[in-house]
């Protein structure tokens, strides 16, 4: 009989952890013999199919990036067996942190999320590996989300400094250029630039 919850969340799974899609990833099939070294006689999992009986399951809304590339919500769910625990689990498709779009769909990814769902709802269920959830959601959480920067924003943050240097410290555009170790042409270019960074970032998502 498996050992129970708190037993297998002290179980080290790091000396078996691999690195995919830049996150530490557990085999399933080193998941599966951890579960038997631990007292688990009976352990499997098979796809869950959808109505269609396609182990693929998906959302009715399509998304359209900005290149044209159309995808769904797409995930697949696992039937897990531990001896006499039943349960399903499932996880999305995934492309490292990006969800996979159709143009890049394969049975691979299928299986790859498949394998997924199963190490994910044995942690869930059992303790085992759950740490190692827990450290890839922190790093998760920590991940700067480069979407959310504004160049208007710093645009506009630097354009204050620039106006409290010249109102409240009483210094010129040739002081301000000076103390840059800049001409007063490049100071007056600078604000220039986030205008065609934008236009350049647009063109880039237009490709």
């Amino acid at each position: 009989m498996i050992k129970s919850y708190s037993e297998m969340r002290k179980v080290d799974v790091t000396p078996y952890i691999e690195q995919r899609d830049g996150a530490d990833y557990l085999n399933w099939a080193k998941c599966k013999e951890l579960l038997h070294d631990n007292g688990a006689e009976v352990v499997y999992f098979e796809p869950c199919v959808n109505a269609n009986g396609s182990s693929l399951f998906m959302s009715d809304q399509t998304f359209t990036d900005s290149k044209g590339n159309t995808n769904r919500c797409y995930e697949v769910r696992v039937h897990i067996v531990i001896d006499d625990l039943e349960f399903d689990a499932q996880y999305p498709l995934m492309n490292g942190s990006n969800p996979v779009k159709d143009n890049s769909m394969s049975q691979q990814r299928v299986w790859n999320a498949q394998t997924r769902a199963f190490v994910k709802g044995v942690a869930m269920r059992t303790g085992l590996g759950f740490n190692l959830w827990l450290k890839n959601m922190e790093e998760q959480n920590t991940e700067e989300d480069l979407s959310k920067h504004n160049l208007f924003a710093i645009k506009e943050r630097m354009q204050q400094e620039y106006t409290m240097a010249i109102r409240n410290k009483r210094m010129s555009t040739k002081d301000i250029a000076d103390a840059c170790g800049m001409t007063e042409d490049e100071v007056k270019v600078v604000f220039t630039y986030f205008d065609q960074l934008d236009r350049f970032e647009k063109k880039l998502m237009s490709l």
